[in-house]
């Protein structure tokens, strides 16, 4: 069974991520909560030059990371 990379999802723009690696079958349905703490949680993606959040736009031409409207916390 294959292990994926899972974080938290923050409450807050300033708030760090807790990472979990959790076993799941290749068919099994993302989880949006931590099957332990019920906490959300969203797959991280990995691939090439290191990790890509699926769900979360890349760094803007202007240098902010998209974490809030003025940019990074």
């Amino acid at each position: 069974m294959p292990t994926y990379l899972y974080e938290t999802i923050p409450a807050s723009c300033c708030e760090e991520p807790k990472h979990y690696e959790i076993q799941q079958g290749t068919t099994d349905a993302l989880l949006t909560h931590h099957p332990e703490t019920g906490e959300p949680i969203k797959r991280v993606v990995l691939g090439g030059y290191g990790a890509a959040k699926a769900d979360e736009p890349s760094a803007s031409a202007d240098g902010g990371c998209g974490c809030g409207p003025s940019g990074c916390c």
